[in-house]
């Protein structure tokens, strides 16, 4: 099984560690992993926003790039979401996108495909879940609140595989942190005070860690966190599941 590792850029630029811990924990199951080096962003920012058309280049490109690998795995679920859901519509009419049925969140890759009933992580921590808005609704990594459905989460399932771990859930455990990527940036106060909430509410588990797949989302947290000296840290869900690597 060949596996293409794409490493988001916020990833490469801001938490590098993650994308190490993902490398890291597909090679401790044995996998071909690749990194190949000429890619780049997927395209999400500037589509995200109202410049689509500016991002088809890079897209062409990640399909190009990416499209002999049997698999796509990446340490960040809004990004898998992007190529995942929207690559198909926005190459419709010019080829098919072949990306787009390979990529998938490590998290998804390791429930699903890899089905691992063992981890190398120990984590003698405290940790509240956060449930990111593309994880859950775009990826199914876990269940939406608002539909009928019975209740999973494949973030919960690998980290009890975790030694020592405890886990929690905050209350509203799937509302939005606030983060959204650019609304983050053209509503800041409504941003942050959805950021402010949500931490409370994991504060309010006991939890000392905040994890999730999403980087993005836990760094909208940690920042607001830091400049309001809430006492809570946080980590990618990959790095705690790779940690004794």
């Amino acid at each position: 099984m060949r596996v293409g590792l794409f490493v988001p850029c916020y990833v490469d630029a801001l938490y590098p560690e993650a994308g190490v811990a993902t490398y890291k924990l597909l090679k401790h199951y044995g996998l071909d992993v690749e990194y190949p080096e000429r890619q780049t962003c997927c395209g999400q920012p500037m589509a995200n926003a109202g410049f689509q058309d500016k991002s088809m280049k890079v897209i062409e490109s990640f399909d190009e790039l990416f499209k002999d690998y049997d698999y796509i795995v990446a340490p960040s679920a809004s990004c898998a979401a992007y190529v995942k859901v929207y690559y198909p519509k926005i190459l419709k009419g010019k080829h098919e996108c072949v990306s787009s049925g390979k990529i998938m969140d490590i998290v998804e890759f390791l429930h699903d495909v890899l089905k691992v009933k063992e981890v190398p992580g120990k984590f003698p921590h405290p940790v509240s879940v956060h449930n990111s808005c593309h994880g859950v609704r775009e990826l199914n990594l876990s269940s939406p609140s608002e539909c009928n459905v019975k209740p999973f989460n494949k973030i919960i399932d690998l980290l009890q595989l975790v030694d020592g771990i405890t886990i929690h859930e905050p209350e509203r455990k799937d509302e939005c942190c606030g983060f959204g990527g650019m609304f983050s940036i053209e509503e800041p106060a409504v941003s942050t005070r959805m950021g402010e909430e949500k931490i409370r509410r994991h504060i309010a588990t006991g939890a000392e860690y905040v994890t999730g797949p999403d980087s993005s989302c836990l760094m909208h947290m940690a920042g607001i966190a830091k400049k309001e000296k809430m006492p809570i840290k946080f980590i990618h869900v990959v790095q705690i599941l790779a940690a004794g690597l």
